[in-house]
């Protein structure tokens, strides 16, 4: 049986590189090296014309990657998945964009990518598909005639029927989750809202966790995303002993102040600019602690060429310019935003270093970044972790102080709790 992963981006690593830093990619790749398959996805590049996937053999794991048109790029990628998915999937109507073409192109995209993977498998492969670029790329494998088993996982939030049908072509597209003999979702509640959604939706029959669309039956089930608790742990106790330079330069200019930090990527979903008001709402709130705290925002930029992540961008600057100009001394800036990545090393050294961890997401699939940060610390004097009730390791991590993003003064009381 060879295990076989197909998610939207796939990166070959160098001979000499290490798994690369967080997230799916780390998680694939060890399931991969494990047990060996295949990998398959788009390269990330842009070319004139369609072509076959270029193979890649790095021990045990195949890389089968394949550019992108310019117009699939904008149909599949930019229009569809990022404008009119994501933000559906996140609850947020008003910035849902909706397009024919760019469905259509969404569309020919699986296809093209059923067509190419079929060309692949073995009669007992076991296929694997990651993420709502690919939700109907089983149907179209079907279509193909394929009888392999195929798992889905969702990375990030099912809305409930009410949002989702919002979507032109709502019905059809969910209907396609049918072709699946196992759907992944990170909560009990995105069970249910997709489950829900294809009975009210689709006409499915449902017993809570088998749902029955036509003749296919597909488990739906819950199955949480995590993170390698030990590794990490070792990860930020070695930081303590670092001399890397962000590390290093962050004690120094720290001193004894305490820190309050966030790690996202600049997504509108993860709530940074309600969350830079909430601190500020703070130190306005509690002067005794202006000098004596200040907070950490790292945040690598994504999506740049979408037009809401550029106006983020701009509005995240703004936001903590004015509140530094507005609370800051000669001696202290009270928010520091970083938008650069850092390694695994790097983060776990950051995270151990703050007494409050800030992980305050507008709606979050589940945010590894709060896991993350719970892992780092120094059992025998460990920092508080602030979690948004909308990401989804708020259903794992109650011990948290569970805090609602849309209110800026309960945030920044969470802070004040946390650093008490």
């Amino acid at each position: 049986m060879r295990l076989v992963i197909v998610s939207n981006r796939v990166t070959i690593p160098e001979r000499h590189e290490k798994a690369a830093a967080g997230g799916l990619a780390v998680a694939l790749r060890e399931a991969l090296e494990q047990h060996g398959g295949l990998w398959f996805g788009w390269s990330g590049g842009v070319s004139e014309a369609s072509a076959p996937p270029s193979v890649v053999q790095r021990g045990r794991v195949s890389y089968a990657v394949t550019d992108l048109t310019e117009a699939e790029r904008q149909s599949y990628y930019l229009g569809f998945s990022n404008r009119a998915l994501w933000p559906l999937m996140h609850y947020r109507l008003g910035l849902t964009e909706f397009s024919r073409a760019d469905y259509a192109g969404y569309l020919a995209v699986n296809r093209r990518f059923a067509k190419a993977l079929m060309a692949m498998l073995q009669p007992d492969d076991v296929i694997w598909i990651h993420d709502y670029h690919l939700i109907p790329l089983a149907a179209e494998l079907r279509r193909r005639g394929v009888t392999n088993r195929i798992g889905y996982f969702h990375h990030i939030p099912w809305p409930p029927a009410e949002v989702f049908g919002a979507l032109p072509f709502a019905a059809t597209l969910a209907s396609t989750i049918a072709a699946y003999d196992l759907v992944g979702m990170q909560t009990s509640i995105d069970v249910n809202n997709l489950i829900g959604g294809l009975v009210s939706m689709c006409g499915a029959r449902s017993d809570g966790r088998r749902v029955r669309v036509g003749r296919r039956e597909t488990v739906v089930q819950a199955f949480p995303i995590g993170i390698d608790v030990d590794a990490f742990r070792k990860l930020a106790a070695a930081s303590v002993r670092s001399a890397t330079t962000p590390l290093k330069t962050t004690r120094q200019s720290l001193g004894e102040r305490k820190l309050v930090i966030g790690v996202d990527r600049l997504d509108y979903s993860k709530g940074i600019v309600q969350r830079l008001e909430a601190f500020g709402q703070f130190l306005r709130s509690h002067p005794d602690q202006r000098g004596r705290v200040g907070m950490l925002q790292i945040a690598p930029p994504s999506r740049s060429d979408v037009p809401e992540y550029a106006e983020l961008d701009r509005q995240s600057d703004e936001v903590a310019g004015r509140l530094n100009a507005a609370l800051g001394e000669f001696d202290w800036t009270p928010i520091r935003v970083v938008k650069k990545a850092y390694s695994r090393n790097a983060r776990a050294g950051f995270y151990r270093r703050a007494q409050v961890g800030l992980v305050t997401p507008m709606r979050d699939g589940m945010n590894l970044v709060a896991k993350e940060y719970v892992a780092a610390q120094d059992p025998a004097d460990p920092g508080v972790l602030v979690l948004s009730r909308f990401a989804g390791a708020a259903q794992q991590m109650g011990e948290a102080l569970i805090v609602n993003p849309f209110d800026t003064h309960e945030v920044a009381e969470a802070i004040r709790t946390a650093l008490a």
